[in-house]
């Protein structure tokens, strides 16, 4: 099982990386004063995204099924390792944010001129692929970014916990299947009772207020590349996030359980 737990680790690394990621087009998309066409690549991201969760899911499940055939499998240890996988692929992210946006940038402005996706992809040589190594940059990070275009205190702390609660919807929904055996299905099919809470919180407080700094950033030119440090905050509070995880997976757990009892 080690083995299927390095894979799972490493596409659960991939997933919360691409998600991660996304910010760094919008912010290269905002700095090109290209919004549109950079939101039109985060397509792209959901792809990497959604094919990654699609071996990621089953596999996760399968920790579950065997877990039940073998009474001393330490399955909440596994759960917390992947939990832990999303920490670091956010990490990772956080770490490629300067080099990806100005990747990102020349992609979308090499989109412009092919005028879509395949004709992009179609129009990449190997020499631009080494030439990637000069959009290499160094990350940096200080707590002065709090301050940055008037960031609410309130839209981090609540970006945590939406990240902690999408973080750990389907493991918890899953974990919860194993502790109720005789619900195991209709529990490995409640992670939306926990995503749910996720998708209010995101789409009343936490999408408003990103888009109206966005649009802040695009009216005002001195605000562009400040745009950039609130990113990495964001990005922060996911980190802390993927962490609040790992104390409120057993919580969910029983959470979910008492729905799915209630049902």
């Amino acid at each position: 099982m080690i083995e299927k737990l390095i894979f799972v680790f490493v596409l659960t690394m991939v997933i919360h990386t691409s998600e991660t990621l996304s910010y760094a087009i919008r912010f290269a998309g905002v700095k090109l004063n290209k919004i549109a066409v950079a939101l039109s690549l985060t397509g792209i991201i959901v792809l990497v995204s959604r094919t990654a969760n699609l071996l990621q899911a089953p596999l996760t499940a399968k920790f579950v099924d065997f877990a039940r055939a073998h009474p001393n499998f330490p399955l909440i240890q596994y759960m917390r390792i992947i939990l832990l996988a999303s920490s670091v692929g956010t990490l990772i992210a956080i770490a490629l944010f300067p080099t990806f946006v100005s990747v990102f940038g020349r992609i979308i402005a090499k989109l412009e001129v092919a005028g879509s996706i395949p004709k992009l992809i179609s129009s990449v040589t190997v020499g631009q692929l080494k030439n990637t190594k000069y959009y290499l940059r160094k990350p940096t990070f200080s707590l002065y970014y709090f301050r940055y275009l008037g960031i609410p205190y309130r839209l981090i702390v609540m970006n945590v916990f939406v990240t902690a609660f999408y973080t750990v919807g389907v493991m918890a929904s899953l974990y919860t299947a194993h502790l109720l055996p005789a619900f195991s299905t209709t529990a490995s099919q409640a992670s939306g009772i926990i995503n749910g809470i996720a998708t209010i919180l995101l789409t009343i407080f936490i999408d408003p207020q990103l888009g109206l700094i966005t649009d802040k950033a695009l009216q005002h030119e001195q605000y562009r590349n400040q745009l950039g440090k609130v990113y990495v905050v964001l990005m922060t509070s996911r980190f802390m996030g993927t962490m609040l995880g790992q104390l409120i997976i057993i919580p969910s757990a029983y959470f979910i359980g008492m729905v799915v009892k209630l049902l």
